[in-house]
């Protein structure tokens, strides 16, 4: 039995921790185990990443959205380079 859609649309979770690199907050991600994880390549990762972030923002403390914010203008200049 072949199965093309996935139980979960969502690929990557995006969280922001308390580990501090040069006194920024950090934004960690997590990979969904998805049916076609491992056939994603750097475009598409970053694009989940960056969707991640856009939901993660949406209910983040307000203590945490400036490294969200940051997180996700790094993630746009990255893929403007790919492209």
């Amino acid at each position: 039995m072949n199965i093309t859609e996935t139980e979960e649309p969502i690929k990557i979770i995006a969280k922001t921790c308390g580990c501090r690199d040069k006194n920024k907050e950090r934004v960690t991600y997590q990979l969904i185990d998805s049916y076609h994880s491992l056939c994603l390549d750097k475009k598409d990762l970053l694009y989940a990443e960056l969707e991640a972030c856009q939901r993660l923002l949406k209910y983040a403390a307000d203590a945490d959205k400036n490294a969200v914010g940051l997180e996700i203008r790094e993630l746009k200049m990255a893929l403007d380079l790919l492209t």
